[in-house]
């Protein structure tokens, strides 16, 4: 249950549509804890790739996450997971990871796991004396949080999205992942019934974040 002032914003979105970058502003200007779940999602197909254990390796993708305790390190205003007591670095942009987190985060048995932990940063945004919590995400608004108090939706034209990666010094297959993200039967990529849709195509990032915080703003009273 969530206490009259705690607030809940759900950001979903395709790769590089600008969630992260938005729920950071968000955070600092609500004093919310930012929950990235893709990090989530890239810091357990890394620890699985560096197992030896591929996606389409049902059984062994099992064992594996049988055996993965999960925890939250909570680092300024950024939830960051722990895995069996380990904090995780670069590697999740790996050029490996990005070709893999697609597959491994449509496997079911994956996401069931993860779906407690994720709905579980409540817990840690309370403990640590947040606001609330701003979660970004491809299933937040529809799967993790349905109720949000705020779901956003941010999309921009795949090529737009592909330039924001190669700035950011990334490679990343971004239509490719879309076409995964939105066709795999559990959970996938879409905007919630409900949800305010955002297009940042031809948006800066300040423009971005002032349609998103102005409604909290309003409910919040706060500038």
């Amino acid at each position: 249950m969530k206490e009259p002032d705690f607030i809940i914003v759900a950001i979903d979105g395709g790769a590089a549509a600008g969630k992260s970058s938005t729920a950071d502003a968000l955070s600092e200007r609500f004093h919310l804890l930012h929950v990235d779940t893709g990090s989530f999602y890239r810091a357990v197909t890394a620890e699985l790739l560096r197992r030896g254990v591929r996606p389409d390796d049902l059984p062994a993708v099992r064992t594996a996450l049988a055996g993965l305790k999960f925890g939250t390190r909570v680092a300024g205003r950024r939830a960051e997971i722990e895995l069996d007591g380990r904090g995780v670095g670069d590697e999740i942009r790996s050029k490996a990871v990005n070709e893999n987190v697609s597959l491994f985060a449509a496997i079911p048995e994956l996401r069931r796991e993860l779906l407690a932990y994720q709905r579980g940063q409540v817990d840690e945004a309370r403990r640590h004396g947040f606001d609330g919590l701003v979660m970004e995400g491809r299933d937040i608004g529809s799967v993790i949080f349905p109720d949000a108090d705020f779901r956003f939706f941010l999309q921009a034209d795949p090529a737009e999205r592909a330039r924001r990666r190669v700035a950011q010094g990334q490679q990343d297959a971004i239509q490719e992942r879309d076409r995964l993200d939105s066709s795999r039967k559990t959970s996938p990529l879409t905007c919630p019934p409900g949800a305010t849709a955002v297009d940042s195509t031809h948006l800066t990032q300040e423009e971005v974040v002032a349609r998103l915080a102005a409604p909290i703003a309003t409910r919040l009273a706060r500038p």
